[in-house]
């Protein structure tokens, strides 16, 4: 058992080192930092989307900015498009769950606003759906994925496709990345 837990840890160790040696992977965290900021300052909201897992870490991420990260400051307009039930619910069951925010997508959000996709596969339907709105019109999309980007690579402004295929590696660097990111952009806005 011992080894098996070590085996885990290394693994995770591995994956954030490779992190740290893509130079652009790092420079893509830097521009989404960037966006991230101007969209915010500029008025805009930065949402987010994921399933399962990464529907949890996509609320997680909504709610360091609409709340706080490190610091007291005023809530950012961010949230996790899958945080309505009733919703949800009522869209997968009249049209499709492949909808659900794609919908949302159209109906709440403008250009100008940051739409922030979470799949380990980068391949889910439901999100794949809702970039290809946000694109239409002109919302910036930021996918959160695996090695190969899916899908969603050719529909990401911003690509983080986290370099592995284990699933749980992907979701715990998508949270480091996400931390990173609130972290930054919360110094940017709120200097001092």
């Amino acid at each position: 058992m011992k080894n098996n837990i070590t085996q885990i840890i290394a693994e995770s160790i591995e994956v954030k080192q490779s992190l740290l040696a893509n130079e652009q992977l790092l420079a893509t965290i830097n521009d989404i930092v960037h966006a991230v900021t101007l969209a915010f300052e500029n008025g805009f909201k930065v949402q987010f989307c994921g399933n399962g897992g990464s529907a949890a870490d996509a609320q997680h991420l909504a709610a360091e900015f609409s709340g706080r990260f490190y610091k007291n400051r005023r809530a950012l307009p961010s949230d996790a498009l899958h945080c309505n039930s009733s919703y949800l619910t009522a869209v997968a069951n009249d049209y499709s769950y492949d909808e659900i925010y794609a919908r949302l997508v159209d109906g709440t959000m403008v250009k100008g606003d940051v739409l922030i996709g979470l799949s380990t596969s980068g391949n889910s339907a439901n999100i794949v759906k809702a970039f290809e709105v946000a694109q239409a019109k002109g919302i910036i999309t930021i996918g959160f994925t695996g090695a190969t980007g899916g899908a969603m690579k050719a529909l990401s402004n911003h690509l983080i496709n986290i370099p592995s295929t284990i699933t749980p590696r992907i979701q715990e660097s998508h949270i480091l990345v996400g931390h990173i990111l609130c972290e930054l952009v919360e110094q940017q806005i709120f200097p001092g």
